[in-house]
């Protein structure tokens, strides 16, 4: 068993130590003047769009989304505090089981304000996964990706990097149908894969990393970002240069090197239910091995995310495909998840993953480009069980399974092994 550490009840008491959280509704195209009186709001930024589109990064989620958090008016600016904690039990069973106690978790502030004729974004985010889930994780069935101690990491979800995103963004009209964006960040996301897991609606409840994650969104913690982009309405076509490294695994720095990777992405919301978008990236020594070495990464990816919601209640579901390819060898992964509110006190998600992975990536004794065709099924429920100071509480679990084929059997004993847990979460109303 491993212990997260003496600061896993820190981040609960964090959050609630941020003070009164105000909801903020989902905005109906014609608000009321009762609803603009009820919740602070920043007016619509270039060409009208509303910020709850605003995923991670410059991604877009559909604009039929909630917003949440503690907002507050200083002057010109608007402030934001927002965050997602648990308090977690992961139990994995077979030959490379697990067991651990500890808290994921990330907190995020934001300052806006209208400048120049457009609008500036300052954000920061921030993670306590250092200290409360160790050095290597928690375990995560079939996960992948990173070194921690010298070694791959297998089996096991990496702890965020302390700094996640410390980033700016600007935005301005140049017409009525088209605005330009520039965003930079000493630490940030490039224009490459859908919003990032944990700011996605459709994986924020489930507190387990998808295991597609570094097919898909792994890039969300770049350490050197600067992207352009040209968009309408309902349109973005956007391109980065960043760095492409992956984080070593001492997690409270920063990581310069140069930004010779490179990205592009285009997004398309054909409805305010539905956000699209296709990427590629050249990732330049991206992943490092244990013996030093380091491989460059192609990625491409293509995902759809629907929002629905009824009564403030969000029904999130999202469809992702990723490919990388690393030392000419192509893999896939195949993602679908959803995560729905079926009333005020319940909510269920489940994720359906398949994913081809290298012996190199689960440190298996094979010749390392073999691959192996994983996947995992997960389902769980949470019951919010009370709000107060415009937070939420909430105690849920989930029940996964994998399936490897018969010739990793003896490394997970047996073709099916099992994931549960159980949390306790904390985010705002």
């Amino acid at each position: 068993m491993r212990n997260g550490s003496d600061c896993v009840l820190f981040t609960l008491v964090f959050l609630i130590g941020t003070g009164s959280v105000r909801a903020q509704t989902p905005v109906d195209p014609s608000p009321t003047p009762s609803m603009q009186m009820s919740t602070p709001m920043m007016p619509p930024g270039p060409l009208g769009i509303e910020d709850m589109r605003d995923g991670s990064g410059t991604s877009w989620l559909p604009d039929e989304s909630p917003m949440s958090g503690a907002m507050h008016p200083a002057g010109p600016w608007m402030l934001m505090l927002h965050g997602n904690a648990f308090l977690e039990d992961v139990q994995t069973t077979g030959a490379r089981g697990d067991h651990e106690v500890g808290s994921v978790n990330w907190f995020m502030g934001m300052a806006e304000r209208d400048l120049g004729g457009g609008r500036l974004t300052l954000r920061g985010m921030m993670s306590l996964d250092p200290l409360t889930v160790g050095k290597c994780g928690y375990p995560d069935l079939l996960q992948s990706g990173e070194l921690c101690n010298g070694a791959s990491l297998h089996d096991d979800q990496h702890p965020h990097n302390l700094f996640m995103e410390v980033a700016a963004d600007y935005r301005h009209a140049v017409s009525k149908s088209l605005a330009i964006e520039v965003y930079g960040a000493p630490v940030g996301e490039p224009a490459l894969g859908p919003v990032a897991f944990p700011h996605r609606p459709s994986a924020m409840s489930n507190l387990m990393a998808p295991i597609t994650h570094h097919w898909l969104d792994s890039t969300h913690v770049s350490f050197g970002v600067l992207t352009g982009a040209l968009y309408g309405r309902r349109w973005k076509a956007e391109s980065s240069v960043f760095n492409g490294r992956e984080p070593d695994d001492r997690r409270y720095g920063f990581e310069f090197a140069p930004l010779d990777s490179y990205s592009g992405r285009f997004s398309l919301l054909p409805s305010s239910s539905w956000a699209l978008q296709v990427s590629a990236g050249h990732l330049k020594d991206a992943e490092q091995r244990p013996d030093g070495s380091r491989e460059t990464v192609t990625r491409l990816t293509a995902s759809a995310t629907h929002h629905r919601l009824v009564n403030n209640r969000l029904w999130a579901t999202t469809f992702a495909w990723g490919q990388n390819r690393e030392s000419g060898v192509p893999t896939s992964a195949f993602l679908a998840e959803t995560s729905a509110e079926t009333s005020p006190r319940d909510l269920w998600f489940g994720r359906l993953e398949v994913v081809g992975k290298t012996a190199t990536d689960l440190s298996l004794p094979f010749p390392p480009a073999e691959v192996f065709t994983v996947g995992k099924a997960d389902v769980g429920y949470t019951r919010w069980l009370a709000e107060g100071h415009g937070l939420k509480t909430g105690l849920g679990g989930s029940v996964g399974v994998g399936w490897v084929p018969g010739a990793l059997s003896p490394f997970y004993g047996g073709r099916s092994p099992l994931e549960f847990t159980v949390f306790l979460v904390l985010r705002p109303h």
